[in-house]
């Protein structure tokens, strides 16, 4: 009964739904302007006849009716047949008019000659319309011709211009499909089909520099060759504008990113940004120094905080400069965050003991997910872990991680199995890695892991040619040359999406960096529960004030010098005098039998071993016998290091960011190179030095320089 009820009722609601609908406000058309035309002139006769007006004033009145229209029509630039055909039309109706008020308008004749001027005045009005729409379409199309034969005249030229340059350089003659000019103004892209024969558009690409400056392009420009939609086609970029020479400062936009949406790191010659896409893959960024490098990893950071599904974790052995900007402007001098804000980065590693921690944190993060999201994977029929907001993906910043890999020390050697085991085994399980390396050398780049994994690259040139190998680091890419790229923080970057090309990233200030901070700092996903709980202890506790004191060492710059005069404790304990082991223990609190015991010790070691005494320092007056351990220290050391230390320091800073081996040191100073190493090393562990590992050719660095 419902649906019978329905069916009935369907077509009656099509009906009103579909009926016609007046709109009052509406022009006239043909028929409803004739209609109107026609009924108003039966009025008009009607009345006039039964009141006895005057046929003339009907006459009068379709005259000016007609006139005023020709007027109207050809202010708005009618077409000849519209202003004929409205006249008519005015005086035809005033012409029955007037006839029918002197015969009378309700006879058949009068009805008939009103019914089929009607029909002829809509007829008439219709094919008028039909014939300025015509007309209108013409003019328009004509002008878009005009202006596509302007357009097409450029764009010819510039065809014809580069197919004869392609011929004469690259001794390839193509046919040019279509010219695109870049919105930006800044070049335009040439859409060409390579001849037959097996050409490729590499023999384009490897001349880049001789179509350039064939083409006498400004300074930073380039004729770039791609390839097309198939491998017939090539497509060539030619830049017209520098874009790379100015200095953009970072857009100041924190909108929300995604680890899906792209990350943008810099822009491209035509001014368009280049973002990278990481979730399954890992990035290097190579940059000598005073490229820009440093900036690049702010960047890269500040991508990172604007994005709502990515946690970053940052290891820079060097004091964790690179994190520093990142955290500071959330933690009070306590260690506390302020106001609830949270730090840019969610993990900060400036020392070797942080740094395998985290390391070791992440292995087991990527491990654990593999067996506790195994219900989501299956629900999502995948194999990448979805990650979102609720399941982050952590993104591991490793400043100087390629040399790390690289290096021949034991302890970075540990580290640097620890990164080779996170970028193998957590890619599905969204855990990725970005390293920076000083150099494109076959040393830093040797690992076969880097070059597999890491598939979006960056190499800042800053104008540096001394260890910049373009080839080692886009293997495949032709006509890239350093001095395309000589302003600092500009250089090439390729990703699967975009092949290797020049792109400049933007300059980001520290006031940006405290702004980013602020603004995402209620946008940082928190790490899910299960992770949470694989990472343990060594995640929960990062914040501590033990583990980040080190970030606050610039709040207390004049620390309180250790206790002297009659409150300090004995150096000795006995007569005679003897190791002490204070530091070894906690007296404070210590009972009057531990205090006796303590005694005694020290005075069974000072019987068995004072009995040789230490040599003095600097031919002073004979030490109070003890235990000799003069052979442990260089005979002209002090708490500082070695007296020649400070020669070595002064000449380390003078050779600037090249360094000094240390070979080298020890001619200079005139010492052993064991002992020269060994004072170097402390001095590295000090943070008086920066020691720069590059196998046979490792130096040491004055941190002014690195």
């Amino acid at each position: 009964m419902t649906n019978t009820t329905t069916s009935k009722k369907t077509p009656k609601k099509q009906q009103d739904s579909t009926g016609p609908v007046w709109d009052w406000a509406a022009g006239h058309g043909p028929v409803t302007g004739a209609l109107s035309a026609t009924t108003g002139a039966f009025a008009v006769a009607t009345t006039g006849a039964a009141t006895g007006m005057p046929p003339g004033w009907a006459l009068t009145a379709g005259v000016a009716g007609a006139l005023g229209h020709t007027i109207a029509g050809l202010r708005v630039r009618n077409a000849g047949r519209t202003i004929a055909t409205r006249a008519a039309s005015w005086l035809v109706g005033a012409g029955w008019t007037t006839w029918a008020m002197t015969t009378g308008p309700l006879t058949w004749t009068a009805l008939g000659s009103l019914a089929t001027i009607g029909i002829g005045m809509g007829t008439a009005a219709r094919t008028a319309s039909l014939y300025e729409e015509a007309r209108e379409e013409e003019a328009l199309a004509a002008a878009a011709r005009q202006v596509a034969a302007e357009l097409s005249a450029d764009r010819r030229a510039v065809a014809a211009e580069w197919v004869d340059r392609i011929q004469r350089v690259c001794g390839i003659t193509l046919r040019v499909l279509a010219v695109e000019m870049w919105p930006t103004g800044t070049g335009f892209t040439i859409d060409a089909e390579l001849p037959p024969g097996g050409t490729t558009y590499d023999r384009i690409a490897k001349e880049s520099a001789k179509l350039s400056a064939d083409a006498n392009l400004p300074h930073g420009c380039t004729a770039t060759a791609g390839p097309g939609i198939h491998q017939g086609r090539v497509l060539i970029d030619v830049t017209t504008a520098d874009v790379l020479s100015a200095e953009l400062t970072y857009p100041t936009d924190y909108g929300p990113l995604s680890i899906y949406t792209g990350l943008p790191w810099g822009y491209r010659t035509n001014a368009e940004e280049i973002c990278a896409y990481l979730r399954e893959q890992c990035a290097l960024v190579v940059g000598p120094t005073g490229s820009g490098k440093t900036n690049m990893v702010h960047v890269i950071l500040a991508s990172f905080a604007r994005a709502t599904d990515i946690l970053t974790w940052v290891i820079d052995l060097n004091a964790g400069s690179a994190g520093l900007p990142w955290v500071r402007p959330a933690l009070d001098s306590t260690g506390q965050t302020t106001s609830g804000m949270r730090p840019g980065v969610d993990w900060l590693a400036g020392t070797y003991d942080e740094a395998l921690l985290m390391l070791d944190a992440a292995v087991k993060v990527a491990k654990h997910r593999k067996m506790a999201y195994q219900d989501l994977l299956s629900q999502a029929n995948t194999d990448l872990l979805p990650v979102s907001a609720q399941i982050p993906q952590v993104m591991l910043v490793i400043d100087e991680g390629a040399e790390i890999l690289a290096s021949n020390d034991p302890r970075m050697r540990k580290l640097a199995a620890k990164i080779l085991e996170v970028i193998r085994i957590a890619r599905a399980m969204g855990l990725r890695t970005v390293l920076t390396a000083l150099g494109a050398t076959g040393s830093v780049l040797g690992n076969l892991m880097i070059r597999r994994e890491a598939k979006a690259r960056v190499c800042l040139t800053g104008g540096e040619v001394e260890g910049m190998d373009l080839g080692k680091v886009f293997p495949g890419s032709r006509g890239l040359r350093v001095d395309q790229a000589p302003y600092k923080g500009s250089g090439f970057m390729g990703t699967p999406e975009s092949p290797a090309a020049l792109f400049k990233n933007w300059r980001i200030l520290p006031n940006q960096i405290r702004d980013i901070v602020a603004a995402t700092s209620d946008r940082h996903p928190v790490l899910d529960t299960p992770s949470a709980h694989a990472a343990g202890p060594a995640y929960a506790r990062r914040w501590d004030t033990t583990r980040t004191a080190w970030m606050r060492d610039h709040l207390n710059p004049n620390p309180v010098p250790a206790a002297t005069g009659p409150t300090s404790p004995p150096a000795t304990s006995g007569a005679g005098g003897g190791l002490n082991l204070s530091a070894l223990h906690d007296t404070s609190g210590s009972t009057p039998d531990e205090e006796a015991a303590v005694r005694a010790f020290m005075e069974e070691v000072d019987a068995h071993l004072g009995n040789t005494p230490e040599p003095p320092i600097g031919g002073g007056p004979p030490a109070a016998s003890g235990l000799n351990l003069s052979a442990l220290r260089d005979e002209d050391s002090t708490d500082s290091g070695p007296a020649w230390l400070a020669q070595a320091i002064e000449a380390i800073e003078a050779a600037g960011a090249a360094g000094m081996k240390p070979k080298a040191v020890a001619d200079l100073v005139g010492r052993s190179r064991q002992a020269v190493r060994d004072g170097l090393k402390a001095a590295a562990e000090r943070g008086e030095l920066v020691y720069r590992d590059n196998g046979p050719h490792s130096v040491y660095v004055h941190p002014d320089h690195t």
